[in-house]
């Protein structure tokens, strides 16, 4: 139901201390609070503890208030909520909140506002800080075997995939992340035929890959044939059809498993996994990257996503140590993809392949002489800019051999070793 919910943890009140003891005396300018707010009160109930303070609530025809008093710590809690089906109440709500406020003069004020309209989708990037996405309404939700999937119609991305509370990827800004997941390997292999995509089961990875005029096949190994189900019926915008050509092989089972027994050789494998929390930890293991790197074919690479350089810094400091003690060559790079709110970082990784060693000039040749088109993000300029690392993140990721002093603090380059 549409509507305005206001919350306040409310601290150190300079009020007359004598009112955080009284109930009734709220109570009583409490409903004139209402009345002149413009709002109606149907019916008030407070408790009176014995010797501190209250709690109430406050029944409005519009909804509700509700309170409670710590008198020891000069504290209260205070929740305003108006509906606004029939009439627009938010201007109300704000000028009886604000009249509690004056009343009790709390000098500590954590207020949180909360449109209860549509869906408020919360991404959280790690215990402390998130960011959210407000979606106009749910177009499914399913619990697989694996994991839970929703879609959601947004004004900002058009529709929008998650994946255990987690976004994963949306019509109109996908190709942020698929874009850079894909090109900076493929772009300086100099004839890439055959290609392993572990999850990617939204088909963007696999669009992007066969853009390149010498892939020969892709082949997608999804342990989950619901996101493929979905990503066929929700998320052609994402897909572009890819499930039909005859260069995808998709394959429903185990990445690691594949990996491990197909006896396979690949010019790039591309792992397009949910950060590695949970199921999806294991496939970032040092273990499953030693055989990511005996399936490569020579001259081959691996890339993949490692996490947020802001939001998980030592997720991301492990994971490029893991792939460093596996890799001769080790490229992280990053970009701000606005579907995961932050700083994200990816890696090419290879005992051959050096995608930093490519100027600008020298990929928009590739690009042109492949006919890659419909490129939205990626250029030469992108390729050598997404490489060129900030110093706080060239410390989470460089080997500690490699790290030099420099006037006072480490600075470090990622080199091959």
């Amino acid at each position: 139901m549409n509507g305005l919910h206001l919350i306040g943890d409310l601290g150190g009140c300079r009020c007359d201390p004598r009112l955080l003891l009284d109930g009734e005396g709220f109570r009583a300018n409490c409903i004139e609070f209402v009345r002149a707010s413009g709002l109606t009160v149907m019916e008030a109930n407070f408790h009176q503890f014995e010797g501190s303070g209250f709690t109430g609530t406050v029944v409005l025809a519009e909804s509700h208030i509700a309170i409670h008093t710590w008198p020891e710590n000069a504290a209260l809690t205070l929740d305003v909520y108006v509906c606004n089906y029939s009439a627009d109440n938010r201007q109300k709500a704000h000028k009886l909140f604000e009249s509690i406020l004056t009343y009790f003069q709390p000098s500590e004020i954590a207020r949180h506002e909360v449109d209860r309209g549509g869906h408020l989708l919360m991404e959280p990037l790690n215990d402390f800080t998130g960011f959210y996405i407000k979606a106009e309404r749910q177009l499914g939700e399913w619990q697989t075997p694996y994991q839970k999937m929703q879609i959601y119609e947004t004004a900002q991305y058009g529709k929008l995939f998650r994946l255990d509370g987690f976004n994963m990827t949306s019509e109109r800004e996908e190709f942020v992340y698929h874009e850079n997941l894909i090109h900076p390997a493929l772009c300086a292999h100099n004839a890439p035929k055959k290609l392993l995509v572990i999850g990617g089961g939204d088909g963007g990875s696999s669009e992007e890959a066969l853009k390149h005029p010498s892939v020969e096949q892709v082949t997608m190994v999804e342990i989950d044939p619901d996101v493929i189900q979905v990503a066929r019926e929700h998320f052609q915008a994402v897909h572009n059809g890819v499930f039909e050509s005859r260069k995808l092989r998709v394959i429903i089972g185990d990445g690691m498993k594949f990996v491990r027994e197909s006896g396979e050789r690949f010019d790039l494998i591309i792992l397009d996994l949910n950060d590695p929390i949970g199921p999806a930890e294991a496939l970032y293991s040092m273990e499953f990257f030693q055989q990511c790197r005996a399936a490569l074919a020579p001259g081959g690479a691996l890339t993949l996503h490692i996490g947020s350089p802001v939001a998980r810094p030592q997720q991301v400091a492990e994971l490029a140590a893991r792939l460093n003690s596996v890799f001769r060559i080790v490229r992280p790079y990053t970009m701000f993809i606005p579907l995961y709110g932050s700083l994200w970082a990816m890696a090419v990784c290879s005992d051959k392949l050096d995608p930093k060693a490519f100027t600008a000039d020298e990929i928009d040749r590739r690009i042109e002489q492949r006919k890659l088109t419909e490129l939205r993000y990626y250029n030469g300029e992108t390729h050598e800019g997404v490489f060129a690392l900030p110093n706080f993140v060239r410390d989470l990721v460089t080997p500690t051999r490699l790290r030099q002093p420099q006037r006072g603090r480490r600075l470090g380059v990622v080199a091959a070793r």
